[in-house]
């Protein structure tokens, strides 16, 4: 009996181990833990109150600014955490909540019961371009103020957040680079002709939905003389940075994930 009680108790760790909730626990308590200076901010698109994550390096010099647009999941303790990941690569890192006041009784992406709930009010606020990229240039606005930034801004984003990250490349002149991950924004010639910066991809090998995009993206950068620098990850699959990270994560998207981040960083070196 004792022996089936041991074998139940390590199945049942294993089991724990690799489950979704394991790792969205390790996320919650590694940003609890981190040595770097987190608060949260509130700034103003008009009559809007944007919520951000703020992320700030140990450096002794000022630094770059990196704008972070979550998942379509809103912005969770994952997307915080890739915020103090760039914090501790060197960067302040910003990361506004696009879901502030759109959750149950005007909460942000934590009043949702969901995450499920949080992508269909994601789905709402897709239909409202111009307060997405409100908040967004709200909270640029505000990082590239603070006296710890160098002047450099950069935007990166994921899923949702990736099609938002070309979207305001097309808007904002001042980006220094765009980093889309698996994300996708309807271009044409004319806002292809807006962007002022380089655009580096990062997209899964078994993403055929958001790679069909591609093509067309490289030969409209291309005709504009427009710099796109798209990597396929082979084998990952789409949310590869997120679920690279997760416990019992698939080999691929494991390296994809860790390779992605190598290359991010050496691309942020160079700004």
């Amino acid at each position: 009996m004792r022996k089936v009680l041991v074998l139940c108790t390590v199945f049942a760790l294993a089991s724990a181990a690799s489950a979704p909730w394991a790792s969205a626990q390790d996320v919650k308590e590694r940003l609890e833990k981190s040595p770097r200076h987190h608060e949260w901010v509130v700034v103003k698109n008009g009559d809007r109150k944007v919520a951000c994550f703020l992320v700030f390096p140990e450096v002794k010099d000022k630094a770059t600014a990196v704008l972070v647009i979550h998942e379509n999941k809103g912005l969770t303790d994952w997307v915080r955490g890739v915020a103090d990941q760039l914090a501790e690569a060197g960067y302040i890192a910003i990361a506004p909540d696009c879901l502030s006041g759109m959750g149950p009784k005007g909460g942000n992406t934590d009043s949702f019961a969901s995450t499920s709930d949080a992508t269909k009010a994601i789905g709402k606020i897709s239909q409202m371009p111009d307060q997405v990229t409100g908040d967004l240039n709200a909270a640029a606005d505000y990082v590239l103020k603070l006296k710890a930034c160098n002047g450099k801004l950069t935007v990166c984003g994921f899923c949702w957040g990736g099609g938002q990250t070309m979207r305001l490349a097309t808007n904002r002149k001042d980006l220094k680079a765009a980093f889309v991950f698996y994300g996708m924004t309807p271009l044409t010639k004319e806002t292809v002709e807006r962007i002022q910066c380089p655009v580096y991809g990062f997209y899964g090998g078994n993403d055929a939905r958001i790679n069909a995009s591609i093509p067309d993206t490289k030969e409209l950068m291309k005709a504009a003389g427009k710099a796109y620098e798209p990597v396929t990850y082979e084998g990952a699959g789409h949310g590869f940075m997120r679920a690279g990270e997760e416990a019992g994560a698939s080999a691929a998207n494991r390296k994809g994930r860790d390779a992605g981040w190598e290359r991010w960083k050496a691309l942020l070196k160079k700004i």
